[in-house]
């Protein structure tokens, strides 16, 4: 028989048995059977048409960026979709190309640690936050215009193109329970 047992957080209700947690309403699994679950659709396997035109996509999409920001404006958008599977690979991706751990940690918090980022780099990362976070308001006209300022008009389609990928990519992995650090590409 197994055992379940609940507690109250503030608003979370807490729920444990057989080594899972189950935190408030989102259904996050937390614990050491978290990699347990039940196994979900493999989407490369299942759908490979879509999921070639979205690798396609993401090819042209990153041509001609610095591949910095690609890294940068990946890791942004993870974050803001609460994506493990993402985050770790594209943090990984980053330190492996050279990028410094320091401003890998301050890409959570770039507005606050400007002097880390190029004006363009912020410029990027504002546009990212926007179209990551789209529902809360659009693309407000002046983070639009601060990126057209940096970027070229292809290079800013590209951008666009590059922040519609990564959302996408994030949303296949939480839907289909990618396990962080696995890495399966």
């Amino acid at each position: 028989m197994t055992q379940q047992t609940q507690q109250t957080h503030g608003n979370d209700v807490v729920v444990r048995g057989e080594g899972v947690a189950v935190r408030g309403e989102d259904g996050a699994v937390e614990g050491s059977d978290a990699a347990a679950r039940r196994p979900r659709v493999n989407f490369a396997q299942a759908a490979p048409k879509a999921f070639k035109a979205l690798i396609g996509f993401d090819a042209a999409a990153r041509e001609g960026l610095d591949p910095a920001l690609v890294e940068l404006v990946q890791i942004r958008s993870s974050q803001l979709n609460k994506c493990a599977y993402c985050l770790h690979m594209h943090t990984s991706d980053a330190h492996k190309a050279g990028e410094s751990a320091e401003r890998l940690h301050m890409v959570a918090v770039w507005e606050e640690a400007a002097h880390f980022f190029t004006a363009k780099e912020r410029a990027a990362l504002a546009l990212t936050e926007a179209v990551t976070l789209v529902a809360r308001g659009g693309v407000p006209d002046e983070v639009y215009e601060r990126a057209a300022r940096h970027f070229e008009e292809a290079e800013l389609a590209r951008l666009l193109a590059l922040i519609f990928t990564i959302n996408t990519w994030n949303r296949i992995a939480i839907s289909t329970g990618k396990v962080p650090g696995t890495d399966e590409r």
